[in-house]
């Protein structure tokens, strides 16, 4: 199943290195990525997420601002004041720390949450055959937490911001 999944932890560096340990993981073929960013959560209305480091899996030499997740900093960058605020969207079904839980957050609530400000964190999309390879990976090595949201629930979100922003 294709995922938009989010990835933090406490200390910094290990968002780096968990970047670095994923992009190795997809290259072998056992993650099957499309991109993954490290993102900084800044403290801006104007535009709250800054991508640091990008790189595109599929070799189609996207730049973040062509990708999925530069849409996501895009639409978040023309909501100002909506991350805290928007509690409008469709429930999506995610997985954290290996737990189903459904509740009405939007990938926005969940990147706020996920990614509090001053820190950093990473955003993969990806298609998970096992997620016991990104667990390992994150949980158990690095301590980190996973957040797994829909691939098509995130789109079709982006898609709700994108129309709600262009009418304002």
């Amino acid at each position: 199943m294709k995922r938009v999944i989010l990835i933090h932890f406490d200390e910094e560096a290990k968002n780096y290195q968990a970047f670095s340990n994923i992009k190795k993981v997809a290259l072998t073929g056992n993650l099957k990525g499309e991109q993954m960013a490290v993102l900084s959560h800044i403290d801006s209305e104007e535009n709250p997420f800054v991508i640091e480091d990008f790189i595109d899996f599929t070799g189609q030499n996207k730049s973040a601002k062509g990708s999925m997740i530069g849409l996501l900093i895009g639409v978040l960058g023309g909501l100002p004041g909506m991350l805290l605020g928007w509690l409008t969207g469709s429930i999506i079904g995610s997985v954290q720390d290996v737990k189903e839980v459904t509740n009405a957050k939007t990938i926005f609530d969940h990147l706020n949450d996920q990614i509090p400000k001053g820190q950093t964190g990473l955003v993969l999309i990806a298609e998970e055959e096992d997620n016991r390879i990104l667990n390992e990976l994150v949980i158990q090595n690095l301590s980190g937490q996973i957040t797994r949201l829909s691939y098509d629930e995130v789109e079709a979100e982006l898609k709700k911001a994108q129309k709600k922003q262009e009418k304002e």
